[in-house]
Parts: C-alpha cells; sequence; structure tokens
C-alpha cells in the first residue's frame, strides 16, 4: 500500500500541470523566488500557475493554508526532479517521446483558444446558419394518439369498436400496451422524423380528426392512430439558438482552416 500511495503522490490529473510547469520554468528569465530546492529556483510565477491548476481556481482566491499545501507540493516535485536520477530517466525516449505529444497537444489547444477568439462568427453567417437551418427542418408537425396491441386481430377490433362509437381514450387506457396508455395514447405534438416510418406515414395519410380504417404495424407491436391536430413547424427564435449557432458556425470555420493547414505548402505527410 505505502509504495503505491508513493507511485501516485500528485494523482494522474496533474501530469499536464506538471509539465506546464516545467515548460514555464524553462521559459522564465530571473523572477521572484519562492523557495530553493536543491539549487533550483522555484520562480514565483511558477508557483502561481501550478497553484491555479492544482485548486482549479484563481490564485489570488486560495487560502493560505491551501497556498501552503501546494507550495510543499511542488517543492516535492522539484525534489524528484533535481536528483541525478531524474536526468537519466529524462533522457528516456519514450518519457521524452510523451512529453513532446503533451507539450504539442498543450500548445495546440493555445493556438485553437487563440484562433477563436481572433475570428468569432459574423452577425451575417449566424443569420445565414439559422436560415439554412430553419429550411432544413420538417415543414409540419402533428399531434396524434395511438393504442399499441400485440395482434393485427386485437387492433381490427379496436377499429371496429372505435367504428361503433367508442371513446378512443378510453379505449387507450384499457387495450393498450404502449407506455402512454394511462394518458389515453396522447403522444403529444411530434414532427414525422420523430417515428419510425410506418407509423409517420400513416399519420400523414389522416386528416385531423381521423383515426387508421386498418392496423399500422411496425417494429412495436400493432397501432390504431388518431390524428388529432397537425400545424406548421415553426423555427424557434433566433435568439434562443444564437449560441448553438454561433457555436456551429466557428467550429465549421475552424475545420475549414484545419483543412488549409493540412494543405499548405510544407505540410507533409
Amino acid at each position: 500500500m505505502g509504495h503505491k500511495k508513493q507511485s501516485n503522490i500528485f494523482g494522474n490529473h496533474l501530469a499536464l500541470s506538471i509539465l506546464c510547469v516545467s515548460l514555464l520554468a524553462a521559459s522564465l528569465g530571473h523572477a521572484e523566488t519562492v523557495a530553493t530546492v536543491n539549487g533550483v529556483e522555484i520562480e514565483r510565477t511558477v508557483f502561481e500557475f501550478y497553484l491555479a491548476s492544482r485548486l482549479q481556481k484563481p490564485a489570488l482566491q486560495a487560502t493560505d493554508a491551501e497556498r501552503e499545501l501546494v507550495l510543499q507540493e511542488i517543492k516535492d516535485i522539484y525534489a524528484l526532479t533535481t536528483q541525478s536520477r531524474a536526468t537519466e530517466l529524462s533522457r528516456n525516449p519514450q518519457f521524452m517521446a510523451q512529453i513532446e505529444l503533451q507539450y504539442r497537444a498543450s500548445l495546440a489547444q493555445v493556438v485553437a483558444n487563440d484562433w477563436f477568439e481572433s475570428n468569432p462568427a459574423t452577425e451575417e453567417e449566424i443569420q445565414a446558419a439559422y436560415i439554412s437551418q430553419s429550411s432544413l427542418g420538417p415543414a409540419i408537425q402533428y399531434k396524434a394518439s395511438h393504442i399499441l396491441v400485440e395482434t393485427q386481430s386485437s387492433a381490427i377490433d379496436l377499429i371496429a369498436q372505435l367504428d361503433a362509437g367508442a371513446n378512443f381514450a378510453e379505449l387507450a387506457r384499457s387495450s393498450s400496451v404502449g407506455p402512454s396508455a394511462p394518458s389515453g395514447g396522447d403522444l403529444g405534438w411530434f414532427s414525422p422524423s420523430d417515428m419510425v416510418a410506418p407509423f409517420s406515414e400513416a399519420v400523414s395519410g389522416l386528416e385531423d380528426g381521423a383515426y387508421t380504417k386498418s392496423p399500422v404495424q411496425t417494429q412495436f407491436g400493432w397501432h390504431v392512430i388518431l390524428r388529432e391536430e397537425s400545424r406548421k413547424n415553426e423555427p424557434p427564435p433566433l435568439e434562443s439558438i444564437r449560441d448553438d449557432l454561433k457555436s456551429n458556425v466557428e467550429q465549421s470555420n475552424f475545420q475549414r482552416y484545419l483543412e488549409q493547414l493540412r494543405t499548405a505548402d510544407g505540410i507533409s505527410e
């Protein structure tokens, strides 16, 4: 147990923070020192960065107790990495490859974030995306109820009862095996694409207020369907989906930017 605890002293989730600390320390010139370990100075900028990463909050919000705890952690990091054995291990090809990949992934994220901040979606792009999305949506919605049974003969019998004047909702409550039975078979409003094809086709072929005169079979069983109402499918207001549209536009633009990089001169396979 003791050995296992030592091998995971900082936790895997801190590996990237430790890497960033090392890279930051290597890039800094002379700065204020918060501690010295084996002759190596821990710069305040490095400590503050590690503190924020470790606590997942701004360094200024850290309590004195938290700062003291994290300072000891970073001292331990420096103690482990300033011994001669650490220098030997740092030359291991697999370790060097790991560091290279972590560095590139971190830098790529920084570059991507900078790109998104510098290339926000324009109002024209958002408007165009809204118009495109609205035109692609279904033109109509239906409000329907159904009675689901296991056999065709049961569905035929229910249709006969409806023809004789039985109440659809009452039949659904007493006979349907579907989850909507307690609510009289009510399915609410839906677009054709929300339902399996045979069901949607049957609903589309009805008039408002009419029910199917023949059972409709799907993978769920046999249905008797009542189309109650229909309406045009109005797109949601632009402002209600603006953030999603903006994000989608920016993601698409970023993908095009990546494609340009992939095909640029000097980029080899």
